[in-house]
């Protein structure tokens, strides 16, 4: 692949240090029948090359630089809409993450007087994006960048800016600790606070609105999750206010836009500086029905602006049956405790000796709620090691053996550990009468507790705002089993259905004292109708 990338970029281009270290040795591939043929599928709109290298290079090795290859259909519904907005066309056109180039590519043709600059921070995508740059021959008119987008400068331009593409989709988890405070301190001068688990996607926002000018375009294809979660708050208040937004376009959630990836998807076009008075919206049930996304119905944007969530404008939730309350009016809904590291802090050999009343039987699997709708005996659960922040009046060679131990593997220094008042304490939440499933591939589990089990994160625990009795608890529990859909929460791709605290307290129930005066199937019946 690299020969014959080498083959089509010819003599006398300047490729990057990264790119030459790749080609070290590699000569390029001669001229004849397949290197021909190459550059014909090229010039007559294909991308072998972007192909190839989507076979050649796992998806797991793609996904720790965020890399997912965007379908045409797409690439070229983003066009059309970009090519649609009214003012002076784009005199250039900037893909911050361009792979092999299928949105430069097909905007040289959208536009043909504007510039091309592509940004790649993998030197071999760059080798490719120049390859079908220079079989469509667009060298001349183009600029490759290897490096990362966050960190590199645009040279000044007098006309308009497009900046289009597919944002690399990595989660917090791959982010170093230097590009969250860049992050955070970014959004700052743009006066918004930004969380640190917000995804490499979001930051690729960010830098746009630093680069470009008012009245610069944007349109983005990225994972949808940032509509809903908190770390996505300042996106959308920055959406809704400095980069203009004019197109939220969502994807069904079930729809895969990316071939390599199972994630959801959603467009976002965007005018920096402007405050149009509405925003179209719409939510589509595949890559197909984007069209040249004009679909959908005029949001007012002081609507988004005051909406804490976003997918529900495009799919609006049900509304509560008359005499019916959400269950966040009765119960308090919290996510388990994150331990930090369940490889130190789930009991195991290592715990051996501890004092038995910090080993606390827990949930600690989702599947551990899918055994019966009643948690009776703790016997059957693994222990979560929960130890007092203060530990002087606790005097316990096991303990400190134990903490030497947790010390060595890392404990100490782990993210939440850093951030706890005593990073040995995880300090469990208080048992949950109710204990639920939040993610998986079909409805929630709802598991009366009557062992008082603890729960970490992979379990979200139901807490009566007020004294409930246990008829009216198990009646709770009973009820939500009957009635709670996949559709009551956020649909990922390809299904997979998460339901986050606040989600779940929106959910419709009874009043308690009609739940406790009804079986659970004449309640049902209202449910469903």
């Amino acid at each position: 692949m690299i020969a014959a990338s080498l083959a089509l970029i010819g003599p006398g281009v300047a490729l990057s240090p990264a790119e030459r270290a790749l080609a070290v040795e590699i000569a390029a591939e001669p001229l004849g029948a397949r290197l021909a043929a190459l550059r014909a599928q090229i010039a007559n709109g294909g991308d072998p090359l972007g192909e190839a290298f989507a076979r050649i290079r796992a998806a797991k090795t793609r996904r720790a630089l965020g890399a997912t290859y965007t379908p045409h259909e797409i690439v070229k519904a983003m066009l059309a809409w970009s090519a649609r907005q009214p003012g002076a066309a784009p005199a250039r056109i900037i893909d911050p993450g361009a792979g092999s180039g299928r949105f430069l590519l097909a905007a040289a043709a959208r536009f043909p007087d504007a510039e091309l600059i592509g940004i790649e921070i993998d030197p071999l995508a760059a080798l490719l994006l120049r390859a079908n740059l220079a079989a469509r021959g667009l060298t001349d008119r183009a600029l490759v960048r290897v490096g990362d987008y966050r960190a590199i400068d645009l040279p000044p331009a007098t006309g308009r800016s497009l900046f289009i593409g597919n944002p690399p989709y990595l989660r917090h988890h791959g982010i170093a600790p230097e590009w969250k405070d860049w992050y955070a301190a970014t959004a700052r001068r743009f006066g918004v606070a930004a969380s640190r688990l917000a995804g490499l996607h979001l930051h690729f926002f960010l830098r746009t609105l630093a680069l470009a000018k008012p009245g610069d375009l944007g349109c983005f294809v990225t994972a949808a999750e940032w509509l809903d979660v908190n770390y996505g708050a300042a996106l959308r208040q920055l959406l809704a206010s400095k980069l203009g937004l004019k197109l939220l376009q969502q994807l069904d959630p079930k729809a895969l836009p990316f071939a390599d990836a199972v994630t959801t998807g959603v467009v976002t076009g965007f005018e920096i500086g402007a405050r149009p008075e509405r925003v179209r919206v719409d939510c589509v049930s595949s890559v197909g029905k984007l069209m040249d996304l004009s679909s959908g119905e005029d949001v007012p944007r002081e609507t988004l602006a005051a909406t804490p969530r976003w997918s529900g404008i495009a799919r609006p939730l049900r509304a509560v049956p008359p005499g019916w309350i959400e269950l966040g009016e009765i119960c308090r809904v919290h996510r388990g405790q994150v331990t930090g590291g369940n490889a130190v802090w789930i009991a195991g050999p290592h715990s051996a000796g501890l004092p038995p009343q910090y080993l606390i039987p827990a949930i600690t699997k989702a599947h551990e709620l899918r055994a019966g709708e009643t948690l009776r005996d703790p016997a059957r659960l693994r222990r979560v090691i929960d130890l007092p922040r203060d530990l002087d009046a606790v005097q316990s060679e096991a303990i400190e053996g134990f903490l030497a131990w947790a010390r060595a593997q890392g404990a100490d220094r782990s993210y939440i550990a850093r951030h706890r008042k005593a990073w040995w304490a995880v300090e469990l939440k208080a048992p949950a009468p109710i204990l639920c499933t939040y993610m998986a591939r079909r409805p929630p589990a709802f598991v009366r507790n009557l062992c008082g089990a603890r729960h970490i994160n992979i379990a979200h625990g139901l807490y009566p705002r007020e004294a409930m009795r246990d008829e009216v608890l198990d009646a709770l529990a009973a009820f939500l089993r009957e009635n709670v859909a996949q559709s009551s929460g956020r649909t990922y791709a390809g299904g997979l259905t998460k339901f986050e605290p606040k989600e779940m307290e929106r959910i419709a129930v009874p009043r308690p004292e009609a739940l406790a005066d009804h079986s659970v199937e004449s309640l049902r019946v209202k449910a469903v109708m």
